[in-house]
């Protein structure tokens, strides 16, 4: 019996499956909720560009929370390529992808070897993701043009997905007028 413990907790670890705290369920460990203003934080990507939430005000915002280790997050990282960065040309959209526990070195060979272009910044002590939430991987936030959490995902699925890119969709109208 403790083999197949010990062989569960393994296999949950490679796919990306955290076990909750005490009893702690995704939502709980969810710290923001949508209509409330983003959290105040900032962020440097790997080429260099440097951001911050408040001076972001008048831009749509995708964070995206993703590790290299995590099943969902490998899953969902294409379609974050093909279907958000590389078809939103809009220069009112700024998206970045933060790895949760990495250092710009791991995140660095990551991008290459997956062939990634889209902007990633490491947050090797939480401390972005921190102001979020305390567990639970890939996660999505929508930030609206007024600085407000306009949408917010845990976990990947198709469905899922699909209403990221709706809810993107009816921000970035938003601000273009459309």
């Amino acid at each position: 019996m403790r083999n197949f413990t010990l062989i569960a907790a393994l296999l949950f670890c490679v796919l990306g499956i955290n076990f909750p705290a005490a009893g702690q369920t995704e939502f709980e460990s969810t710290l923001t909720k949508v209509g409330q203003p983003v959290p105040e934080t900032d962020w440097v990507t790997l080429d260099g560009q440097k951001f911050d939430t408040r001076n972001l005000r008048g831009k749509v915002i995708l964070i995206n929370f993703f590790a290299t280790w995590c099943g969902p997050c490998l899953e969902e990282m294409p379609h974050l390529q093909k279907d958000v960065f590389q078809k939103i040309k809009d220069k009112s959209f700024v998206m970045v992808s933060v790895g949760r526990e990495h250092n710009e070195a791991d995140l660095k060979e990551f991008r290459k070897k997956r062939q990634l272009t889209i902007p990633i910044a490491a947050d090797p002590e939480r401390k972005i993701f921190g102001r979020f939430a305390t567990q639970y991987i890939p996660r999505n936030y929508i930030i609206a043009a007024d600085g407000k959490i306009a949408f917010q995902s845990v976990g990947y699925t198709e469905p899922e997905f699909k209403k990221l890119l709706e809810a993107l969709d009816k921000e970035l109208k938003k601000v273009s007028g459309k």
